[in-house]
């Protein structure tokens, strides 16, 4: 998709280069989708603008780690995770003043900063089963860990 109907042509080739920056929606699709889904950082539609907003990394397709962050008006959201040993370790970063809702996928052993989440400082588990845990959390850096199976 070019800026201009006739960006590039067979017989000229590129137009003016000014015109053609090559930054459009195609292609900002795609990082779209690594933040929202290998880094797990997706925005909350109720609740705009990264003042709440939703974490829930995808590991697949033989990836074993992955680090997203984003800068947002409230500050930098880090999202930073690795399988290991048979655990998911997710490093998140919330910026202050903000919340988050956090999936995970497991629902079982779920600890940060090495002790049950249900016990760990702001964080509230919304939502548990075997498969996964729902989690709201406040501003502040945390280090999760789950059991994972491939």
């Amino acid at each position: 998709i070019w800026e201009r109907w006739d960006g590039w042509t067979a017989d000229k080739g590129f137009q003016d280069p000014g015109m053609n920056s090559f930054n459009h929606y195609s292609l900002g699709s795609v990082g779209e989708w690594m933040f929202g889904y290998i880094g797990g950082i997706e925005t909350d539609p109720s609740r705009p603008g990264y003042k709440h907003f939703n974490v829930h990394p995808v590991p697949g397709g033989g990836l074993t780690s992955a680090r997203a962050e984003l800068d947002t008006t409230h500050g930098r959201i880090v999202s930073d995770w690795k399988l290991q040993g048979g655990h998911m370790t997710l490093r998140l970063v919330v910026p202050a003043n903000t919340s988050a809702t956090v999936r995970l996928p497991s629902g079982d052993d779920v600890t940060e900063g090495g002790k049950p989440v249900d016990r760990a400082f702001g964080v509230s588990v919304s939502q548990r089963d075997p498969s996964a845990v729902v989690m709201e959390v406040a501003g502040g850096s945390y280090l999760f860990k789950v059991p994972y199976r491939r």
